[in-house]
């Protein structure tokens, strides 16, 4: 018998990439269980966001283990979506999907760094980290949705474009729930800054997407 060699196919890397990302909330469900608990009922009940929000708010371990995972989903469905509308000749490049994990980490990243500058410029930083934390919290638990959008597409209905379609309204309206959210807690101070509110909206809430947008395209 001679050996053969085995390439590694893109459900191979897909399945690792999966198995990876859900090491993270694991890990934070065993050494936060309460705190997990509370997050996974999250658009029902706004314990997690009541509790949370004045203690530890950006930099503590569970939101950075969830935002992992939730990089880490995002990425994948942002990979699928362009396999199955834009390019997916490309897609077979393995080259890709770290490219989209790095630029999906630089954008959160230095998107969450400026809303942060922001805060210092208003001397209303703590105002603004709370402000992100909320953001952040219901974009962490949109990753869920993805999470398990990214399962079905890889190995049950492979690159459906329905099932993308109803992924993303899901990411959506959990996202618009954090953002009523904010927006009702944060009424006087967003009418207190409201120019720069709309200004912040167009510059790092909306042209990010839009930018985003024109490169997977």
């Amino acid at each position: 018998m001679e050996p053969i060699a085995r390439t590694l196919g893109q459900t191979d890397w897909i399945t690792i990439t999966l198995m990876v990302s859900l090491i993270f909330p694991l890990i934070a469900k065993s050494i936060y269980y309460t705190r997990f608990f509370n997050f996974m009922i999250l658009p029902f009940n706004n314990k997690y966001i009541t509790m949370y929000t004045k203690k530890e708010k950006l930099f503590n371990w569970f939101h950075f283990l969830m935002s992992v995972f939730q990089i880490i989903n995002t990425t994948l469905f942002i990979f699928f979506i362009w396999r199955s509308y834009f390019n997916p000749t490309e897609a077979k490049n393995p080259y890709i999907f770290p490219l989209l994990l790095a630029g999906v980490f630089l954008f959160i990243t230095a998107k969450t760094m400026s809303q942060l500058f922001n805060g210092f410029i208003f001397n209303s930083y703590n105002t603004f980290n709370e402000l992100i934390f909320k953001k952040l919290t219901y974009l962490n638990y949109a990753g869920i949705v993805l999470f398990i959008a990214n399962v079905f597409l890889a190995y049950v209905f492979i690159d459906s474009k329905i099932l993308t379609v109803i992924a993303l309204i899901l990411f959506f309206v959990i996202n618009i729930i954090g953002w009523i959210t904010v927006l009702r807690n944060y009424q006087k101070f967003i009418s207190s800054y409201f120019f720069y509110f709309i200004l912040y909206l167009c510059a790092l809430e909306i042209a990010p997407l839009l930018i985003m947008g024109s490169f997977l395209k």
